[in-house]
Parts: structure tokens; C-alpha cells; sequence
């Protein structure tokens, strides 16, 4: 069993940045895919960027140059730093893993999920 744990949200003004971090317990995070997500209010979950266990990236066309993703093996932490924020990015963001070696493109791949950090941008 994988546990994700979030931190970093909080409120914010359009412009500006923020950095997320979830924490991974198990000895095996390195050979983890991991996956930031985000559920704005009253929508679905979607994808927001991933990276694999070789360090492949992805990301979503609507964070792409603003967002991103990186990894830390020996502290077992994935991150992500978000510049150039804007109303439309708030939401739940959630860490994810995935097992299968996959990019995490899709919520359906991940196999262990966090408990979530609102973020919140104000115009």
C-alpha cells in the first residue's frame, strides 16, 4: 500500500506562483509513474501533468510552459510548480502513482491516490 500525502495549496492572486509537493511512503517510489491531477468545482478530474520513472514528462495543453513537474527519488517526492497562475486553475489538486510504468494521462491508469490541496486563484 502507497500513501500520498499533498501540501502547498492556498490562496493566491492571479500572476502568481505556487509549489505542490506530495510525499510518498514505500521503498519503491523509483519505479513509480506520478501524476498531478486537478478537480476544478463541479467538474471532473483532469489531468494536469506526469512524469515516469526515467523522468519522461507530459503535461496538459492548458498548463503546458506554465506548470512543472519533477521528482526526487531519494526523498520520495514529486512536485509541482505553478508560475503565472490564473482563475481558471483553481481547484482540488491530487497526486497520484501509477504502477504500471504508463504516463499517467488519464485518472484510470493510477493506482493510489492523495487526499487533495485546494488551490485557489482570485482575479
Amino acid at each position: 500500500q502507497v500513501q500520498l500525502v499533498e501540501s502547498g495549496g492556498g490562496l493566491v492572486q492571479a500572476g502568481a506562483s505556487l509549489r505542490l509537493s506530495c510525499v510518498a511512503s514505500g521503498r519503491t517510489f523509483s519505479t513509480y509513474t506520478m501524476g498531478w491531477f486537478r478537480q476544478p468545482p463541479e467538474k471532473e478530474r483532469e489531468f494536469v501533468a506526469t512524469i515516469s520513472w526515467n523522468g519522461g514528462l507530459y503535461y496538459s495543453d492548458s498548463v503546458k510552459g506554465r506548470f512543472t513537474i519533477s521528482r526526487d527519488n531519494a526523498k520520495n517526492t514529486v512536485s509541482l510548480q505553478m508560475n503565472s497562475l490564473k482563475p481558471e486553475d483553481t481547484a482540488v489538486y491530487y497526486c497520484a502513482a501509477g504502477t504500471s510504468g504508463l504516463q499517467l494521462r488519464n485518472h484510470r491508469l493510477a493506482d493510489y491516490w492523495g487526499q487533495g490541496t485546494q488551490v485557489t486563484v482570485s482575479s
